[in-house]
C-alpha cells in the first residue's frame, strides 16, 4: 500500500472520533472542521517520515485541539484566549497533551458517546431529512460530495447547496452541543439510522485504488459500531435489529468480494468459507428477532434478502423466488426505481430475462445516468440473444462507471460478447442483482430517492 493509501485509510477510520471529540471541545462546527482538517494536513506531512502513531484518533484530536487554538488566537489577537473551562465541557486534559494520555482517554471509553453526539446534532429536528442524512455524511463519515451526490441521485452542485444551507442552519439555531434527551433521540432515530446505513452501503461498494479499500471497510465498521451504539439506546425497535443485521450479513462477504488482483469477485463465484461466520451468525440472530415483532420495515426487508444469501449454501441454492417476493415488498415500504432494479435482477433468475427487461423498461428515463441500470440491462440483452443492444448498454456503463473495478467488470462482459463466447458462459446479471442496493434505497424517515 502506497504512502497516501494507509495514511487514508487511517485518516478514514479515524475521522468520526477524532471530529466528534473536537466538535465537543470547541461547539462550533466549522470550528470543529477546519481543525481536524489541518490535523490531517499535518498527519499528511508527518507521517510518511515518522510511521503510523500509536493511535492515529489521539493524534489527530491532540494536534486538532492545538491547532484550533492557535487559530483562535490568530483571529483575536487582542483578545484573551478564553479558558479552558469556557472553550470545553470536557475536564482539564491531566498529563494527556500527548498522544499517549490522550490514548489512554480514548481507550477508556471517555469518547464513546461523541460519535452519537455528533449525529444527533447533524440531524437537527430543523432540517429537512435529506439535508440531515447529506450532513452527516460530510461532517461525521468524510465523504465527497461527488460521493454523497450519487447516494441521492442528485448533481454535485445541488447536493454542495444542500449541505452548505444545512450547516448554516444547524449554526443559526444555536445547536447544544450536548446528547439529546430521550424525546428527542426517538425523534432523531430514523435519520441517524439512514445515516449510518448509507455509510454502510458506501464502504460495502467496490474500494478505489491509492489503497483505500482499507478505509471503505473501515466505514463498514464504524457503520456497524454505530448501529450496535442505536441497539443499545432502542433495544426493542426492530428496524434497528434489521439495520443492524443487513449491514453484518453484507461485511460478512467483504473477505471474498475482490480476488488477488483487487478484481471484484461476483456473489455467483465466491469462495464462501471465507465469509465471516460469525457476523453471519450475529446478523441472522438478529433479523430472526426483529421479524418476530410483526412490524416490518425497508431495513428488515434487506436484511431478509441478504440472509437468504447468507443461508445458502453455493449459488445454485439460492431462493430467487423468495428473493424477488421480498423486493415486492419493499418496493410497497419504500418505492424506488432501484429497488425496482433489482427486483428485476431477482425475477431473471427466478422466472426470466423477459420478465426482467418487462419490469426495468419503464425505469430508462429515471435512471439513465446509473451504472447498474445499463449493466443489468446489457446483461439481460445477452440472455435474450440481442448482441448489438448489449454492446450499447455495456458501453453506457462504461461511461458512467463509479471505479475502475467497475468499469474493468463490464469491459470483461464486452470482450466475451465480442468473443463470441456463450451466454452461459460469460457470468452476465449477478454483478448488478440483488446482492446490494448500493446506495440508493430510500429509507423509512424520507432519505435519497
Amino acid at each position: 500500500m502506497s504512502d497516501l493509501g494507509w495514511i487514508d485509510a487511517a485518516i478514514c477510520a479515524a475521522r468520526p472520533s477524532g471530529l466528534a471529540a473536537l466538535l465537543r471541545y470547541f461547539r462550533d462546527l466549522d470550528a470543529a472542521e477546519e481543525a481536524f482538517q489541518e490535523a490531517c494536513l499535518r498527519a499528511m506531512k508527518s507521517w510518511p517520515h515518522n510511521g503510523p502513531p500509536r493511535d492515529p484518533a489521539a493524534w489527530l484530536i491532540m494536534v486538532g485541539r492545538n491547532a484550533g487554538i492557535d487559530s483562535v488566537r490568530k483571529r483575536a489577537r487582542h483578545t484573551d484566549l478564553p479558558s479552558e473551562d469556557t472553550l470545553s465541557d470536557l475536564p482539564q486534559f491531566q498529563g494527556a497533551d500527548t498522544e499517549e494520555g490522550l490514548a489512554e482517554r480514548l481507550d477508556g471509553g471517555h469518547y464513546r458517546d461523541d460519535i452519537l453526539r455528533l449525529l444527533f446534532i447533524c440531524c437537527h429536528p430543523d432540517l429537512p431529512a435529506t439535508q440531515q442524512i447529506a450532513l452527516a455524511l460530510r461532517i461525521v463519515s468524510g465523504l465527497s460530495v461527488s460521493q454523497i451526490a450519487r447516494a441521492f441521485l442528485v448533481s454535485e452542485a445541488a447536493m454542495e447547496q444542500r449541505i452548505t444551507r444545512a450547516k448554516a442552519k444547524v449554526a443559526r439555531a444555536g445547536t447544544a452541543f450536548e446528547s439529546p434527551g430521550a424525546v428527542e433521540r426517538s425523534e432523531r432515530l430514523a435519520a441517524v439510522a439512514a445515516m449510518a446505513y448509507l455509510v454502510s452501503n458506501d464502504g460495502y461498494s467496490a474500494p478505489d485504488p491509492l489503497g483505500a479499500g482499507q478505509a471503505r471497510a473501515g466505514l463498514c465498521e464504524e457503520a456497524i459500531r454505530l448501529a450496535r451504539l442505536l441497539l443499545r439506546l432502542f433495544p426493542a425497535e426492530p428496524e434497528i435489529m434489521g439495520l443492524t443485521a443487513l449491514m453484518l450479513l453484507q461485511h460478512a462477504r467483504r473477505a471474498a468480494r475482490l480476488d488477488a488482483e483487487g478484481q471484484v469477485v461476483l456473489l455467483e463465484h465466491q469462495d464462501r468459507s471465507l465469509w465471516n461466520a460469525q457476523a453471519i451468525a450475529e446478523g441472522l440472530a438478529l433479523i430472526d428477532k426483529a421479524m418476530r415483532h410483526r412490524a416490518p420495515g425497508p431495513y428488515q426487508v434487506q436484511a431478509a434478502i441478504a440472509a437468504l444469501h447468507a443461508r445458502a449454501a453455493a449459488w445454485v441454492d439460492t431462493d430467487w423466488p423468495q428473493i424477488e417476493s421480498l423486493y415486492a415488498a419493499l418496493e410497497r415500504l419504500a418505492p424506488s426505481p432501484v429497488v425496482t432494479l433489482n427486483r428485476a435482477a431477482a425475477a431473471m433468475y427466478a422466472r426470466s430475462p423477459e420478465a426482467a427487461l418487462e419490469m426495468i423498461a419503464p425505469l430508462g428515463e429515471r435512471l439513465n445516468n446509473y451504472f447498474n441500470y445499463h449493466g443489468l440491462k446489457g446483461a439481460l440483452m445477452v440472455e435474450l440473444g440481442r448482441p448489438e443492444a448489449a454492446r450499447e448498454a455495456f458501453d453506457r456503463a462504461i461511461s458512467l462507471a463509479n471505479s475502475p473495478h467497475e468499469a474493468a467488470y463490464i469491459r470483461e462482459r464486452l470482450d466475451s460478447l465480442q468473443g463470441g463466447r456463450k451466454k452461459s458462459e460469460m457470468n452476465v446479471g449477478p454483478g448488478f442483482g440483488p446482492a446490494s442496493l448500493r446506495r440508493t434505497v430510500k429509507p423509512r424517515s424520507g432519505g435519497p430517492a
